[in-house]
């Protein structure tokens, strides 16, 4: 039996939030060893976040050129795949090699050691034979798989999750996609748009269902727009493939749907027993290490990201992170507040939110007034013309006069939800937000208009 190795803190997963974690307490001259079992960097930079954009990006300059002729002459362009996945696999990846990543936390300070982290009591975490004891403590940020879902006949079946989807070098001539959140919605518009022909599963009565109906609608009507079949209330009763695609049954339909591939994007989960969380008191079959407001989940234990269960975002991930080395370098600063979590979805029309949905709000016993506009209807929707889908749409608390809630649906929805977050945040008055000054002509001068509407 070794010798156990010394360290001041175990960061075991390297994603976003670990990374940031592992890496600023380096620099700040602590002894830190971070733990990876796969990427640095983790599922963001390679599978999930950057990629994905660069393929929307793609999609949506298809998009715009079928545009032209309505606003500006003529256009004509030819989809071609190999771009992209060139883009993602030289750019974004560097072929699915982390060196850069290890090497800028290495060049911190950092010790990295690669394999599944476990822990082996307080203050201690294993790697293969090998045992660490962090004297201040260990940070658990080891994120989510994707969750497969009991169908049966699916379990064996080369089906695609998000990783095969990030790396594919070529597009299929026709997809099934099992599961119409985020994930789902996004690379099904990217796909259809380079002519793939695309089906969504959803078993949900609206795509994004965890959002406002309005932004499922919206969803919907942009995804069939670019060809998409999409079926909602629909959920998969048997999966079997051939050798030469997927045949999917539905409940209550006897028509097989067939595809040359299944994109599974039914959400992401935690899987905290193989990290031994029992042995610190945790229950190893939660589908989350619950945090107080520093981030602690015991004694010497901090977790961050995605196993907090407070959203599969790096932002979140990265907000999480500020907070956790703040506490462990003894450093003061505000509590985790989640009021204001926002999140965005890349289709096009983009579809940004922040804090509750009306719906939400109203199972809160909040007495709610809402304010819903067309970005159409605004000049700047007006001007920009094909394209101009989306709305924004106000939950308001009537009792306090402030928003609790927002969703910001259009060009640039995201970068639009902005403003919104911070009267979320911050809880600017309804009657301070309604006397700004808001530029004409912007698309997110229709916030004003939404303002003037909350009934």
């Amino acid at each position: 039996m070794g010798v156990n190795e010394q360290a001041d803190v175990v960061v075991v997963g390297l994603g976003p939030g670990g990374e940031h974690v592992a890496g600023t307490l380096a620099e700040a001259g602590l002894d830190v060893v971070g733990v990876e079992a796969d990427l640095v960097g983790g599922e963001c930079p390679y599978w999930a976040c950057v990629p994905s954009k660069m393929m929307i990006r793609a999609g949506n300059l298809l998009a715009e050129a079928g545009r032209v002729p309505a606003l500006a002459g003529a256009a004509a362009v030819t989809p071609d795949w190999t771009r992209v996945a060139g883009r993602i696999r030289d750019q974004a990846t560097d072929d699915w090699n982390d060196k850069v990543a290890a090497d800028r936390f290495t060049a911190k300070g950092g010790r990295l050691v690669r394999g599944a982290g476990r822990l082996a009591g307080p203050r201690r975490v294993t790697v293969g034979d090998r045992t660490f004891e962090a004297r201040r403590g260990v940070v658990l940020a080891t994120g989510t798989r994707p969750r497969i879902p009991p169908v049966p006949g699916l379990e064996g079946t080369p089906y695609w999750t998000n990783r095969d989807a990030m790396a594919a070098e070529a597009l299929p001539a026709s997809m099934l996609v099992l599961g119409g959140g985020a994930i789902g919605v996004e690379l099904a518009q990217v796909f259809a748009r380079f002519k793939c022909a695309v089906t969504v599963i959803e078993g949900q009565e609206r795509l994004l269902s965890q959002e406002e109906p309005e932004a499922g609608e919206l969803a919907a009507d942009a995804l069939r727009a670019d060809g998409v079949t999409v079926l909602t209330g629909a959920r998969a009763r048997q999966v079997a493939h051939d050798g030469s695609g997927f045949t999917v049954r539905l409940e209550g339909d006897d028509r097989p749907l067939r595809a040359e591939r299944l994109l599974v994007a039914t959400g992401r989960r935690a899987d905290l027993s193989p990290l031994a969380v029992d042995t610190v008191g945790l229950d190893p079959a939660a589908g989350a290490v619950p945090t107080d407001g520093r981030m602690r989940a015991a004694e010497g234990l901090w977790a961050v990201g995605d196993i907090t269960g407070r959203g599969a975002f790096t932002h979140v991930s990265m907000y999480q992170a500020q907070i956790a080395v703040r506490d462990i370098l003894g450093q003061s600063g505000p509590d985790a507040d989640y009021r204001a979590l926002p999140r965005v979805t890349f289709t096009d029309p983009e579809i940004g939110a922040v804090g509750l949905t009306e719906r939400q709000a109203r199972e809160r016993g909040l007495r709610v007034r809402t304010g819903v506009v067309t970005v159409a209807s605004s000049a700047r929707g007006w001007i920009h013309g094909p394209g101009n889908e989306g709305f924004i749409k106000l939950v308001e608390d009537a009792d306090r006069g402030v928003l609790v809630g927002a969703t910001s649906a259009g060009p640039v929805g995201g970068e639009v939800l902005y403003g919104l977050n911070v009267a979320v945040h911050a809880e600017v008055p309804v009657g301070r937000l309604q006397h700004m000054i808001y530029t004409y002509p912007t698309f997110h001068r229709t916030i004003e208009t939404a303002l003037g509407a909350l009934r």
